[in-house]
C-alpha cells in the first residue's frame, strides 16, 4: 500500500511539475524547422506564425531552413530533437502526407514520430508557365505538347512533392509526357521559370502569384475543385477542361514525440490565435493561402486521411524514386 501510495505522489508530481513548465513556457527562443528553401510557401507560413509568437510571449521564434531530400532533411532533425518544445517543425503535405510511402526506409514516422499541434493553412496548387510558351490555356498547352514531344520539362520544389505529384497527375489525366526537373524549393524553380530553363510549374500559389500579377510569369489555372479569392478569374483544371482533376497543399505544426500535452496545448491554442488575427489573414489570403487552424487531436487525424490518400496516387501512377 505505501508503495502504492508512493507511486501515485511520484506522479502527482511529475503533473505539478509538467504543468509548472507549460505555464512558464517559453523562458527562451523558440525554433521552427521549415524543411525547404526561403522564400517558398513553408518559410513564408513559418515567418507569419513565428512572428506573432515573439510578438506575444517575447521570446525570438528562429526560423531554422534545413532544405533537401524533399523535406526529409529538416524533417529528421525535427522528429530527432529534444522533445521540450522549443524545437516544431512546419509540415507540409510532402513531408507528412507523402514521404512516408516513397521513402520506405526513413528513420522517421510522420504519425509515430511527431506530435501534432495545429493545422495552419490550406493552399491550391497554381500551374504557370514560361512567357516564352505559346499559350494562354491550359487545352492549348495540352495541345502544344502532344504537337512538340520531349520539348515540355516541368519544374517542381522536389522529387515527392505535392507540386511533382500534382504534374504526374496531370500527366496522366491528359496523355501529356513532360519531363520532370527537380529543385530544393519552390525559390529556383521560380528562378528557372521566369528564365525558361524550364517551361511549366505546379506548385503552392504563394510565391507566383505576386510574379503572375507582375507579368513575368503567365497562370493557366488552379488545380483545387473551387478557385482561389487570391485569383478569382483563373479557372480550375476541372473548368479548363482536365475532367476530375483535384490537387492541393497543406501545412502545420508538430512538435518531436514526448513534448508535453500540457505545452502542444499552449502552442496550438497560440497558433489557432493567431490565425484568427485580421492582418494574419490578409497575409494569408493576399498569399492565396486559406488559414486553418484546429484542435491537436484533429490535425492528427488530417494526417491519418491525406497518408492513406496520396499513397493511393502514388501506386495508382505508380510513382518510384
Amino acid at each position: 500500500m505505501q508503495a502504492w501510495r508512493n507511486a501515485s505522489l511520484l506522479m502527482m508530481l511529475c503533473v505539478s511539475v509538467a504543468t509548472a513548465h507549460a505555464q512558464n513556457y517559453p523562458t527562451r527562443p523558440i525554433r521552427i524547422i521549415v524543411a525547404y528553401t526561403p522564400a517558398g510557401t513553408t518559410d513564408i507560413l513559418a515567418r507569419a506564425v513565428g512572428q506573432k509568437m515573439t510578438e506575444a510571449w517575447g521570446q525570438t521564434v528562429i526560423v531554422d531552413n534545413r532544405p533537401g531530400a524533399n523535406g526529409n532533411i529538416g524533417t529528421e532533425i525535427s522528429a530527432n530533437a529534444t522533445p521540450d518544445g522549443y524545437t516544431i517543425l512546419m509540415a507540409t503535405a510532402a513531408t507528412h502526407g507523402i514521404n512516408n510511402t516513397l521513402y520506405p526506409t526513413l528513420k522517421w514516422d510522420a504519425v509515430k514520430s511527431f506530435a501534432p499541434i495545429s493545422l495552419v493553412a490550406r493552399v491550391p496548387n497554381i500551374l504557370v508557365v514560361n512567357n516564352g510558351l505559346p499559350v494562354i490555356s491550359v487545352k492549348e498547352l495540352i495541345a502544344y505538347g502532344n504537337a512538340n514531344p520531349g520539348k515540355l520539362n516541368n519544374g517542381s520544389p522536389g522529387l515527392g512533392s505535392t507540386g511533382h505529384l500534382s504534374a504526374e497527375l496531370f500527366n496522366a489525366s491528359t496523355g501529356l509526357k513532360m519531363t520532370h526537373v527537380p529543385y530544393k524549393g519552390s525559390a529556383p524553380t521560380l528562378a528557372d521559370l521566369i528564365g525558361g530553363q524550364i517551361q511549366v510549374v505546379i506548385d503552392n500559389i504563394p510565391p507566383y502569384l505576386p510574379h503572375v500579377q507582375s507579368g513575368k510569369i503567365r497562370a493557366l489555372a488552379i488545380t483545387t475543385a473551387q478557385r482561389s479569392p487570391a485569383a478569382p478569374n483563373l479557372p480550375t483544371m476541372q473548368e479548363a477542361g482536365v475532367a476530375g482533376y483535384e490537387a492541393g497543399s497543406w501545412f502545420g505544426l508538430l512538435a518531436p514525440v514526448g513534448v508535453s500535452k500540457d505545452i502542444v496545448q499552449k502552442l496550438s491554442v497560440e497558433t489557432n490565435r493567431i490565425l484568427q488575427l485580421a492582418d494574419v489573414k490578409e497575409r494569408l489570403s493576399s498569399q492565396g493561402a486559406e488559414p486553418a487552424g484546429g484542435k491537436p487531436e484533429d490535425f492528427a487525424a488530417f494526417i491519418r486521411n491525406e497518408q492513406a490518400k496520396w499513397r493511393k496516387v502514388i501506386q495508382q501512377a505508380n510513382i518510384k524514386l
